[in-house]
């Protein structure tokens, strides 16, 4: 048998078939249009282009598996996670859906701070309000838009529209629901105390399931749209962060991933919910049954490296940059970068802060410039290990993820600013084939996603931490932290 995993992104929907040896056998991807951004901080996608791109996806990806073929079993879903999808009594999309990185609700996080109160909120959900979090988006409908907060009848997140347009069901697990400000992340159920403060009518809100669970089944309409068996079980799956723990491992207390894509996110699992009482980290429940997870988040981790190549040097690979990175010390020579481009979530919570070098000096050069944007990116990351430490979370073992798992400049120097080794995957498919192998527990192929991910995942390299670039950074992290109070009092000043 074989088990199909999706991840709906921001850029387009991946679908990926795992065999029952947790093996990839095919994937497809298919782009969606563009997000619009109609003013500054705004961010809005047509969930229909969702559904547009994981029809494709999927028939895509059946195509591409090799004969013979294998029925599949089972599939789970993954995607950007708080997005705010808003549908009528009929189920239809009232409105493009505010996104993950829309940041216009700073106003209504400052209301549910002054209405339920910033500790109680933290108490209560396990995380403040952030802009990015789907609750501050429906509470600018209720308040901008009132006439369709007056017809909406159900309230979704990108992945789970999706699943909805598969199956006809109204569902969402609990990792997801984490990241929407209405869980009770304690108890892993909707609280009933923030969504009557907030005004939003619990029957709204969609069914909450383990992410293993299956909460529904391939209708006959969508098996004829993408070649699947109508009846198919479908799992309740995770966002994309806890999908892509499952993907890489990260399933029990002291394991942790470092992922950079566009943002960068430390991600650790908990054996209970571990609660900030700042609001600096973000603490979910996780993919697993019974575990939890907290999750630190650069904003622009690989979006930094992106806008230097992009801005600087146009048309020039990024092998090309690192390889001149490579061969200036460790520390940059006193050239420090402040990955604040779209401001800071993880400890700042501050989204007017911007970015900056600090430190330049005319000995330096392109090369410089370059490792310092790498060390400035793996500075930001172990701003959330420091806030383990504080806050007693162990690390027992660290795996890399993303782009800066990729090339070995970025591998060594966050092992020297972590101050740990780090692992490499053989093959790292991300949130996709976390789903997937999810899919295979949700029908009992698997026992638990242990055994699963024991089985499918395979560490290629283990890559320790070089004891002088340890010391180096040890000390450039010390002097890189003052970094942000200057530049939050330059702005304010």
């Amino acid at each position: 048998m074989w088990f199909l995993g999706m991840d709906v992104g921001t850029g387009g929907t991946r679908a990926v078939i795992v065999d029952a040896n947790g093996k990839l056998v095919s994937g497809a991807s298919s782009e969606h249009a563009p997000f619009r951004t109609p003013h500054p901080g705004w961010a809005e996608q047509d969930p229909e282009d969702w559904w547009r791109a994981a029809q494709e996806a999927i028939r895509e990806a059946i195509a591409a598996a090799p004969e013979p073929r294998e029925a599949i079993a089972a599939l789970g879903l993954t995607g950007q996670m708080h997005g705010a999808v808003l549908l009528d009594e009929n189920g239809a999309v009232l409105r493009p859906s505010l996104i993950w990185c829309d940041t216009r609700t700073q106003p209504e996080c400052d209301w549910l701070h002054e209405k339920i109160g910033y500790e109680k909120l933290i108490e209560l959900t396990c995380n403040p309000a952030l802009p990015n979090f789907t609750l501050t988006k429906l509470l600018w409908v209720k308040t901008h838009e009132p006439e369709i907060f007056a017809k909406t009848r159900h309230v979704m997140c990108p992945k789970d529209y999706v699943r909805y347009r598969l199956t006809g069901e109204f569902a969402i697990d609990v990792q997801e629901a984490s990241g929407t400000l209405l869980l009770d992340v304690t108890h892993r159920r909707w609280s009933r105390e923030v969504a009557e403060a907030a005004g939003i009518p619990m029957e709204w809100l969609p069914q909450v399931y383990e992410s293993p669970e299956v909460c529904a089944r391939i209708s006959d309409t969508a098996a004829r749209l993408t070649g699947l068996a109508a009846g198919t079980p479908v799992v309740a799956g995770a966002g994309d962060q806890g999908a892509g723990a499952v993907g890489m491992g990260i399933l029990q207390p002291g394991s942790v991933s470092a992922t950079i894509g566009t943002s960068g996110v430390v991600f650790a699992a908990t054996a209970e919910p571990t609660k900030d009482p700042k609001g600096r980290l973000h603490t979910f429940c996780h993919a697993v049954p019974g575990v939890w997870h907290v999750m630190g988040v650069t904003q622009s981790a690989g979006l930094s490296l992106q806008w230097f190549r992009n801005t600087f040097f146009a048309g020039q690979g990024y092998d090309v940059l690192t390889e001149g990175a490579a061969r200036i010390l460790a520390g940059s020579q006193g050239l420090e970068w402040a990955p604040y481009l779209l401001g800071e979530r993880t400890p700042h919570l501050d989204p007017e802060v911007r970015g900056a070098f600090a430190g330049i000096h005319s000995s330096h050069t392109a090369a410089h410039f370059t490792r310092a944007v790498l060390e400035g990116v793996a500075y930001s990351l172990q701003d959330t290990f420091t806030l383990f430490a504080e806050l007693g979370i162990p690390v027992s073992g660290i795996r890399l993820g993303g782009g800066g798992a990729r090339g070995p400049l970025w591998r060594r120097i966050q092992a020297g600013i972590y101050g740990h080794a780090v692992e490499i995957l053989t093959a790292e498919e991300g949130g996709a084939f976390g789903c997937a192998l999810m899919a295979g527990v949700g029908i009992k192929h698997w026992a638990n996603l242990d055994q699963a991910c024991g089985q499918a995942i395979e560490v290629a390299q283990r890559i320790e931490a070089d004891p002088a670039d340890v010391e180096t950074y040890k000390t450039g992290y010390a002097k890189w932290r003052k970094l942000y109070p200057a530049l939050r009092s330059v702005r304010e000043a």
